[in-house]
């Protein structure tokens, strides 16, 4: 049987003025940019997080003094939502903002003769994305086609971006940050990073590099060690610490065909892998876990694939 999530949630109920229209106006697109979902025309939910505790409080501060009323309150279960329906409806709001956010950049992408209007529509799209990732809660798979088509878009055409060459000794002992819930990218890139580039590795996980400015960032947009060009992640940090083991590589293949699903190597061992890994996922394991058991699915492959 699936492990139940453990979530507590807030919820604010809210009674706005039927004057003050603009003041009306004003505050529910503040609700909508807060990334809670309604459950009732009058009834918004967050999950009970800290930041969207201070988010709610700010907010009933805001619908009082416009004459309004709010109430804010905890809820351990919400009758006839699960919190996986919950997490379901959240993902589902994001995935369509994500939607709208993909076929921008794919406008983009096919008007990029016009330079000039093609890099300002570029930016702005780039920050919907990394306001929409503030409020993406829990993780919408949507958010990943996003990034990557971003990532395309973003850099040089093909042969353009400059060589990433690093010493590995400046990267020792260092704190690793990633976003959390990882899969196959993150999951593989960690394991790199622990076996091949930094023993010592300490990894956390945040929805933004900023969050910890002195940790290393793999796998996040603007973060170190990402996707370029058409390489994955873990692709970049084989050819940026020079990692010459060919059974790494070979794995760095299989990573690159499950993450970004373009059958360009033709190699589909980690399909599988990375299906076990959201599936631990969706079953409620920390992402600490699901590292830890990641590790030893790739400890495992590498060890077969030496003997292959």
């Amino acid at each position: 049987m699936p492990v139940k999530l453990k979530l507590s949630w807030l919820l604010l109920l809210v009674r706005l003025p039927a004057t003050h229209k603009a003041e009306r106006v004003a505050i529910w697109r503040k609700l909508r940019k807060s990334g809670a979902i309604p459950l009732q025309t009058s009834t918004y939910v967050l999950p009970e997080w800290p930041p969207c505790y201070e988010t709610f409080q700010w907010l009933t501060q805001q619908i009082r003094d416009a004459g309004g009323d709010a109430t804010l309150v905890r809820a351990r279960e919400i009758e006839g939502l699960s919190n996986e329906k919950l997490v379901a409806l959240f993902n589902a709001a994001r995935a369509k903002e994500y939607a709208a956010l993909r076929q921008a950049a794919r406008s983009v992408a096919e008007n990029r003769k016009q330079k000039s209007s093609s890099v300002d529509r570029f930016d702005r799209i780039r920050k919907q994305f990394r306001e929409i990732r503030q409020t993406d809660f829990f993780n919408c798979p949507r958010a990943r086609e996003v990034e990557v088509l971003l990532g395309k878009l973003e850099g040089p055409h093909p042969g353009d971006l400059p060589s990433l060459k690093v010493k590995r000794q400046d990267y020792q002992n260092k704190v690793w940050v990633t976003r959390p819930r990882p899969e196959i990218d993150r999951v593989g890139s960690a394991w790199l990073i622990r076996k091949f580039i930094d023993p010592g590795a300490k990894f956390i996980f945040a929805k933004a590099p900023s969050a910890n400015r002195r940790a290393v960032s793999f796998d996040m947009l603007d973060g170190d060690f990402t996707h370029r060009d058409d390489d994955c992640t873990f692709e970049t940090l084989l050819k940026g610490f020079t990692i010459r083991d060919k059974t790494v590589h070979k794995i760095g293949q299989m990573i690159h065909d499950a993450d970004l699903d373009d059958e360009k190597f033709e190699r589909i061992e980690c399909v599988g892998v990375d299906r076990v890994l959201k599936g631990w996922g969706k079953e409620g394991l920390s992402d600490q876990e699901i590292l830890r058991r990641g590790w030893q699915c790739f400890d495992a492959l590498y060890a077969f694939l030496l003997r292959v």
